[in-house]
């Protein structure tokens, strides 16, 4: 018998984490993933209590190929995906000169290429069933061109352009599509990217709990984008009515 079950990629802390604990309380199955197949052990014993069945695939989205493998995986196992959750994502900081190449590409293929393959390896059967929610989580930085994170920043701006086009083609179709926009937010990302000492991290930042939150009760409403955070929609609000240049200096912070 195939089991409807949540698919949550980036699952094993952050934003993922939480947003899986909020699916485990309302008794969704969950198939969770990560690269990291310690954490992902600890992610399924915090959700051992839940009524769903919680299970996890240890992958590193980054290379090529896994999108379609964890597709196959998620099938073997007896799960349709009714609720595709692409988390999953990473940034680099610094000049873009003086990054590594490889580095680069393996952030454009999980930010950008895993994520489309996903939705479109799940998408047909929640077409067919004419039921199903995706949530792509983009950032405020896909507003914005980002002065020492070049591409991270271009990369969410082509999820969120994705993320709303695919919308407006499921119009009509029960499955929906939620673009989840959080800025600087308390998870392990700045020091992945190496972005401790970035402007984007000082002062007050959200709580990957409450990004979790706000994200959750967006897709549960079929909202097209969520920003979460007051001082995030106003960023993105003023930048529409500042010069490209100005943006690039002043909202990123440039020194």
């Amino acid at each position: 018998m195939v089991k409807q079950a949540v698919l949550i990629t980036g699952a094993s802390s952050g934003i993922g984490l939480e947003l899986a604990k909020l699916f485990a309380k309302r008794g969704f199955n969950l198939v969770l993933v990560s690269s990291n197949a310690q954490k992902l052990d600890d992610a399924k014993k915090l959700l051992g209590s839940c009524q769903g069945i919680v299970i996890t695939i240890p992958k590193d989205l980054a290379i090529p190929g896994a999108a379609r493998q964890l597709y196959q995986q998620v099938r073997n196992a007896g799960f349709s995906i009714d609720v595709l959750v692409n988390n999953a994502g990473f940034g680099i900081y610094g000049e873009f000169a003086t990054q590594s190449l490889e580095r680069n590409t393996e952030l454009i293929h999980l930010n950008c290429t895993t994520l489309t393959q996903l939705t479109h390896l799940f998408l047909p059967e929640m077409l067919k069933n004419k039921t199903g929610k995706i949530l792509n989580v983009a950032s405020v930085a896909g507003f914005f061109p980002g002065y020492l994170m070049a591409s991270y920043y271009a990369s969410k701006a082509y999820v969120l352009s994705f993320s709303q086009a695919l919308g407006e083609e499921l119009r009509g179709t029960g499955v929906s599509v939620t673009t989840l926009c959080p800025g600087a937010t308390a998870t392990n990302f700045e020091k992945t990217a190496g972005a401790q000492t970035s402007r984007l991290f000082k002062g007050h930042i959200m709580t990957a709990q409450q990004v979790a939150q706000e994200g959750y009760r967006g897709l549960m409403k079929n909202k097209k984008l969520i920003i979460p955070g007051l001082k995030n929609k106003f960023l993105v609000f003023i930048a529409r009515f500042l010069p490209r240049g100005i943006v690039v200096k002043k909202i990123q912070g440039k020194r």
